[in-house]
């Protein structure tokens, strides 16, 4: 009988070390990363050299490539905390996803220019968080001959290229003095019947038999004067007869740049335009603003711009709407399992033009469908088990208290397009909302159909944009 016992209670302890075994492989299945917990912090001071063309440099409409230094915008407002700074982007956000929803609501597509070219490209640095609604990154580059310096927006959410010009009805604030069009040896104006002209949605035309444009967004903001051509010149790198729009009545929340870089799908964005020459390809990637970096944002134009590393999936058309880039999102994942309730259906664009998701340099936060954006968060609460809750903050509603830790494991994020699985690293969905230790999920819901991929989540990564291909890509590290 004892033997029996004792046969027992050994039978007994195997199979419960084999449970405790197989309990400890459950929990552990879940996969972690490590977030280094950096507080909100004050933007580095803005230093950003002009580069003016000189009779030594090369021939400047041959040159492939260029690179500028480039700083967050943040740094132009010295006067605001960086909690302010962080309120101020947050304002900014929720306005740009509302002219962007409406934008899908009011607004009828054309199709898209096709371009072929060379394949010759030039890079130019990009700048973040400018106090305006049309988008969050910005660029210096040289408008004229010769050229005048300026801050640009970079907007992959608008098509027309525009800058205030004087004589001014009414303009608002920027940075740089008033670009001037007759001080520039190479501004010329489109005629009201050229086929330039025709491509505006509503042109106009005056006395002289200019053309006439207006762009109008969806908070407000509007833009109008007269369309006409102008040399854009990228530090070295000089581009010719870029059609663009002389501001001379600009109101809304536009404050500090002088006008618009546009970067989206439609014939009269600037890749569109230039295609002949870059064959309608770009990339940037975008530094951490949150934390100190020794490396700089950056847009590249051509060839160059396509990484050999970066993952690729199909652009959706939009029949509605061309210029918005549009993916397929079939999923996501936490800590290494797909999210049950999110499904390719709850991001499918339609035949009418509602719903779908796309990728937007000028958004902060991605916005997902509200039932998508439920699951996912759930999903990571239950994933974060350990992790100190703390109050909502602004549209944020996960939310965790970090003070007093050097870094914390958190449950990965992974979406999953089609063709391309992106892994996002940790502090691109877990960010400091403040300087005491508060930080919150990146993510938000949204009652309409359209979702939007935001910058936070594109952090870190060189997003390429190939026109010629109709496809996006993603290439991690892509900032060194």
């Amino acid at each position: 009988m004892q033997g029996k016992a004792r046969n027992a209670l050994l039978f007994f302890s195997f199979t419960t070390a084999i449970f405790v075994a197989f309990s400890s492989a459950l929990t552990d299945s879940t996969h972690y990363q490590t977030l280094l917990v950096n507080t909100l912090s004050t933007p580095p001071t803005l230093s950003w050299p002009e580069t003016e063309l000189t009779a030594s440099d090369p021939d400047p409409e041959s040159e492939s490539e260029t690179t500028l230094q480039l700083h967050h915008i943040d740094a132009l407002t010295t006067d605001l905390t960086p909690e302010q700074l962080f309120h101020l982007r947050l304002h900014r956000d929720a306005t740009r996803v509302r002219s962007l929803a409406s934008l899908v609501a009011a607004r009828n597509g054309s199709g898209v220019g096709a371009g072929s070219g060379s394949g010759s490209g030039f890079s130019s640095s990009i700048i973040s968080g400018l106090t305006q609604g049309s988008g969050e990154y910005f660029t210096r580059l040289g408008v004229g001959t010769p050229p005048r310096y300026l801050y640009m927006v970079l907007d992959t959410g608008s098509d027309v290229v525009w800058l205030q010009c004087s004589p001014c009805k009414k303009c608002y604030t920027q940075a740089d003095p008033i670009f001037d069009p007759v001080k520039s040896t190479t501004y010329g104006r489109i005629a009201c019947g050229s086929p330039l002209c025709r491509k505006l949605d509503s042109p106009g035309c005056n006395q002289r038999k200019s053309c006439l444009y207006q762009v109008s967004y969806g908070d407000g903001s509007f833009t109008t004067g007269e369309f006409s051509t102008e040399t854009l010149t990228f530090r070295r790198t000089r581009v010719a007869r870029v059609a663009l729009g002389c501001g001379h009545d600009d109101e809304g929340l536009f404050v500090g740049a002088a006008g618009l870089l546009g970067l989206g799908r439609g014939r009269l964005s600037f890749p569109s335009q230039t295609g002949y020459r870059f064959n309608r390809k770009f990339s940037y990637c975008l530094v951490d603003r949150s934390a100190s970096s020794k490396q700089s944002s950056s847009i590249v134009f051509g060839e160059a711009a396509v990484s050999r590393t970066a993952r690729f999936t199909p652009l959706l058309s939009n029949p509605k709407l061309d210029t918005f880039y549009y993916l397929e999102l079939l999923g996501i994942s936490v800590g290494g399992t797909r999210v049950r309730g999110i499904s390719a259906s709850l991001f499918q664009l339609d035949g009418a033009g509602n719903g779908g998701v796309i990728i937007d340099s000028g958004t902060s936060v991605t916005r997902l469908t509200r039932p998508a954006y439920i699951a996912l968060r759930d999903a990571f609460r239950s994933g974060a088990p350990n992790l100190k809750r703390a109050p909502e903050f602004s549209l944020f509603d996960t939310c965790f208290d970090l003070s007093g830790k050097s870094e914390v494991k958190v449950p990965t994020v992974v979406l999953h397009f089609r063709g391309a699985d992106v892994s996002l690293p940790a502090a691109n969905y877990l960010i400091p909302v403040d300087s005491s230790g508060t930080f919150c999920f990146a993510f938000a819901g949204t009652m309409g159909g359209l979702s939007i991929i935001g910058n936070i989540q594109q952090q870190g990564f060189r997003v390429v944009y190939d026109l010629a291909g109709s496809r996006v890509g993603f290439s991690p590290r892509g900032c060194a």
